[in-house]
C-alpha cells in the first residue's frame, strides 16, 4: 500500500518553522534531515563539494547525490508514491523545497503522540 507525501513540495505554510529554517540555512536543514533519518549529519555536505570536485575532472554534475539518496530512501522506507525520475527532477530543480518537504515528512513520521492518563477521583 503506497501513500502520498504528507505535504506537497510547495506547502511551506504547513510548517513555517521548517520553511524558515530551510530559507535561512538550507545546509543546516539538510544536515538535520540526514540525522533524523539515521544517516551521518555531514552527508549533505557532499552535495556542496561534489560539483566542484567533479567539474575539476571535466565531469558535469547537476544531481545532488546525497539529497537524491535521502529522498529515495525516505520515499522507500515509508512507501510513498513516486518514481526515481520525479525524485531526480525534484532534487535538481527545487533543492530547498525538497529539503523542507523531507524535514516535514520526517517530523510527521517521527512524531509520537503523548498519552495522558488521569487518575479517577
Amino acid at each position: 500500500m503506497s501513500e502520498n507525501w504528507n505535504s506537497d513540495l510547495l506547502s511551506c505554510c504547513d510548517d513555517m518553522k521548517s520553511c524558515c529554517y530551510g530559507l535561512w540555512c538550507c545546509p543546516c536543514l539538510a544536515c538535520t534531515v540526514s540525522g533524523l533519518f539515521g544517516q551521518n549529519r555531514c552527508l549533505p555536505l557532499c552535495d556542496i563539494c561534489s560539483p566542484a570536485v567533479m567539474s575539476a575532472f571535466g565531469i558535469p554534475l547537476c544531481v545532488p547525490p546525497a539529497g537524491l539518496a535521502l529522498r529515495v530512501g525516505i520515499r522507500q522506507k515509508y512507501e510513498i508514491k513516486g518514481s526515481l525520475c520525479k525524485d531526480i527532477a525534484t532534487s535538481c530543480i527545487c533543492v530547498w523545497c525538497s529539503w523542507c518537504q523531507l524535514h516535514r515528512e520526517l517530523k510527521y513520521r517521527n512524531h509520537t503522540p503523548a498519552v495522558v492518563n488521569q487518575p479517577k477521583k
